[in-house]
């Protein structure tokens, strides 16, 4: 694609790009209050049987992920015609999922800088090493790598360390507001899971809340992990790194049926997010039904995605992903050393 072209195709975002007041008091309207509805029938469930209590917990999760998109689009501030608007509900939904509003817009302003990005990995993204970096890592970094790529640590142990670890502290060097926002987040957060407590027990607050944060957790990490870990995905080193590219090519278009993709909120058009972040979740589908070469980008379905998890290293020469055991032979020591 041209460079030419590539100014052209980010021309044609702009129209997208405005936030609409109705579509998104739509959007609060059908994502909160189905969220609470859900939460208290599943508290009514537990004199009854546990397990109902527990789909419609499940059921909520989906919600939380609804409410984290639009957390997601605040950071942007892309979901609220006004900065005050969007910084108001983003820390209100960064209460209910978990996020700090702050720390969490920098670290993804970061990730959306530089992704796919060679030289600026290591804010806000996916671990991914190259071929020849992991070869020449030493054993306890190839450990530690091996374990953050096992399905169990990342989707199992990661949402546990996201929401009491990561969320929790504030970075070295954050500056004054948001380390004030990141306090104020976990204040509210401790003070509402009291009140919660101590209004309905904590035993059932707990049979609740942790099936919530937990699914609804992994979910996140899955969704973030597999559109960018695609077999043909793109990485380049800062000097052949290109912003478009790295949107078009870069993220994938997550085909999902339409009941997920209404609960992901449209986040599955993650080309078209990470080409133009301005654009709200609720005009994404529309911007790339518009815009005919952003049909070319990766197309994932529900089933061909778990395919990702086979993905782990990026081989820079073959400009694709690979398997450990595909660089087995690289890891072997000469005969004349052994």
């Amino acid at each position: 694609m041209s460079k030419q072209k590539q100014v052209m195709l980010k021309k044609d975002m702009a129209p997208f790009e405005k936030s609409s007041v109705k579509s998104s008091v739509r959007q609060l309207i059908n994502t909160f209050p189905p969220f609470f509805l859900l939460w208290f029938g599943a508290y009514q469930c537990l004199s009854v049987s546990y397990w109902l209590s527990l789909a419609l917990a499940i059921a909520a999760s989906g919600f939380v992920i609804r409410i984290f998109i639009i957390f997601h689009d605040c950071c942007h501030q892309s979901f609220m015609k006004t900065r005050k608007g969007n910084e108001i509900l983003g820390i209100i939904s960064g209460v209910l999922t978990l996020f700090p509003y702050e720390k969490w817009k920098r670290a993804h302003s970061i990730h959306h800088a530089t992704s796919s990005n060679l030289t600026k990995r290591g804010t806000g993204d996916i671990w991914v090493l190259t071929v020849d970096e992991y070869v020449s890592s030493s054993f306890w970094r190839k450990v530690g790598y091996q374990l953050y790529r096992n399905p169990l640590v990342m989707f199992g142990l990661g949402p546990i360390y996201l929401f009491l670890v990561s969320n929790r502290f504030n970075r070295k060097g954050a500056r004054k507001k948001e380390r004030l926002n990141t306090y104020l987040i976990n204040f509210l957060i401790a003070g509402s899971y009291a009140l919660m407590c101590w209004w309905i027990g904590w035993q059932a607050f707990l049979l609740i809340q942790v099936p919530i944060v937990f699914v609804s957790g992994a979910l996140g990490i899955w969704l973030f992990y597999v559109q960018h870990q695609f077999e043909d995905s793109y990485y380049e080193n800062e000097e052949e790194w290109d912003y478009v590219k790295a949107a078009v090519d870069g993220s994938s278009y997550y085909k999902l049926p339409k009941v997920l993709q209404w609960v992901t909120g449209n986040i599955g058009f993650h080309h078209v997010h990470h080409l133009s972040p301005k654009v709200p979740n609720y005009n994404l589908e529309k911007a790339h039904q518009s815009t005919p070469p952003l049909h070319k980008a990766t197309t994932i379905t529900l089933l061909s995605s778990f395919k990702s998890l086979r993905f782990h290293l990026w081989d820079q020469k073959n400009r694709t992903f690979v398997r450990f055991k595909d660089i087995k032979h690289l890891l072997r020591k000469p005969n004349s050393e052994m």
